[in-house]
């Protein structure tokens, strides 16, 4: 089984003008929606064998709060700041894991979402969780074709 769990960063702070969007804190709302959608996931008794996430501030932070939760740290990783669906893709195919979750941004999150689910996913909203898998080991096979089951959850779901 192959798993790509898509985590949209919580919802950020955008009151400080002339912070850098990459230094931009997650905001109330965020830092109490992180740890509860990460709880949710446990929930599902999903396995997760690593965590990647871009490396602007509210990612991090919402990767930390995963990463407390499944008991995993989160890789850091530059190109997924901002990356399109394709890096996204790409990075859970070179993983070296079967299960992977990754925390970066829109519009690059909603448009893999979308592609995955057929358009079943209309958009991911900050903090929005997307769970994809694949009845096989082999990335390759996985990022060529439709995965076999979806689900979706966000903090207002």
């Amino acid at each position: 089984m192959t798993t790509l769990i898509l985590v949209r960063h919580a919802k950020s702070d955008w009151g400080s003008p002339g912070l850098d969007d990459h230094d931009r804190p997650l905001n109330d709302r965020g830092r109490r929606d992180a740890p509860e959608m990460a709880r949710r996931l446990v929930d599902t008794g999903t396995a997760v064998d690593r965590i990647l996430a871009s490396t602007a501030l509210r990612a991090r932070t919402t990767a930390a709060a995963f990463g407390t939760a499944l008991g995993l740290e989160p890789d850091l990783r530059d190109q997924l700041y901002g990356a399109g669906a394709r890096v996204l893709l790409e990075a859970a195919g070179t993983s070296g894991v079967r299960s992977v979750l990754i925390v970066a941004h829109d519009p690059g999150m909603t448009v893999l979402a979308e592609r995955l689910s057929n358009g079943g996913i209309g958009g991911m909203p900050t903090c929005g969780v997307a769970t994809f898998s694949w009845h096989t080991d082999d990335w390759d096979v996985a990022t060529a074709t439709d995965p076999d089951a979806w689900s979706f959850d966000s903090p207002r779901g």
